[in-house]
Order: C-alpha cells, then sequence, then structure tokens
C-alpha cells in the first residue's frame, strides 16, 4: 500500500511539472504570435542597457562576451571596432551578417519580423555598449547624430 501512494504522489508531481511546462510553452507561443512580439511599445522609456538586455544579450551574451555556434555572434567586450559610434550605430541600424535591421521604418517591421528601434533608442543602445563590458570610448552619441546616418527602407531624407 505504501509503495502505492509513493507511485501515486510521483505521478502527481510529474503531471504537475509537465501541466506547468505546457503552460509556460504555450504562453511563450501565443506571446510570439501577438503583435507586441515586433512592437516597441515596451520599449518607451527603456534604457540603453534595458535595451540591450531584451534585444542584444540573446545572441551578443549578457556580458558581451560573443557566441559560436549555431552562427557567430562577435563579442562586443573590448571590440576596437567600437570605437567609430558611427559603426556601431549603422550596424544596429541595418543589421550585419545575418543580425536584422533594427531601423527599418515602422510599416515594415511586420514583414521581417523584427523590432523597430528609435533613433534615441539606437543612440541610448550604441552609447551603453561603447561604455560597458570593460569598453571605454569617449563620447555621447545623440539622437540627431543617429537620424543623419542612412536608415535602412528610408527614402534618401536621411
Amino acid at each position: 500500500m505504501k509503495v502505492s501512494a509513493v507511485l501515486t504522489t510521483g505521478l502527481v508531481t510529474a503531471n504537475l511539472v509537465m501541466a506547468a511546462l505546457v503552460n509556460v510553452a504555450v504562453v511563450h507561443v501565443a506571446h510570439a504570435d501577438d503583435s507586441t512580439f515586433t512592437s516597441t511599445a515596451g520599449y518607451g522609456g527603456a534604457s540603453g542597457a534595458q535595451i540591450y538586455d531584451q534585444i542584444c544579450q540573446g545572441c551578443h551574451m549578457p556580458e558581451g562576451a560573443g557566441a559560436v555556434g549555431a552562427g557567430h555572434y562577435p563579442k562586443l567586450a573590448g571590440d576596437p571596432a567600437l570605437t567609430s559610434w558611427q559603426y556601431v550605430a549603422l550596424t544596429v541600424l541595418g543589421g550585419r551578417n545575418g543580425m536584422p535591421p533594427f531601423g527599418l521604418p515602422v510599416d515594415q517591421v511586420m514583414e521581417t519580423r523584427t523590432v523597430h528601434l528609435s533613433d534615441e533608442q539606437v543612440a541610448d543602445v550604441v552609447n551603453y555598449v561603447r561604455s560597458h563590458f570593460g569598453n571605454k570610448y569617449k563620447g555621447t552619441v545623440t539622437a540627431s547624430q543617429v537620424a543623419t546616418l542612412p536608415h535602412p527602407g528610408a527614402a534618401s531624407a536621411h
């Protein structure tokens, strides 16, 4: 009788764990189909650090160490290419080597399943990356400076 009770308790626990995992998976799948998945509404007043945490660190890793495996995601920690804020901003705006462009016009975001970042958000994340992970590049980039750079899919106004 005791063995039966232990087995029943174990099965109930296993079923509860499985139900919780299925529930989490369903919530994430439903969210991916939600229009907020490609919206920056949740990024409103987000700092460069928050934008990095939500968008960039999945590939470039939390400490900017980069990753190699299913793809190559360059390290940002101690990267001399970050000397040029323009290089970093253009990479964020237009993408590079498989990285999606985050400067597409809002009306093209759903087609590419990426996120649109405003010029201010691009400047914030560029400033964050250039001043963290052991990087100590001088100068602060502004939204008006980012606005002067070419933006993907935009008319020649930029």
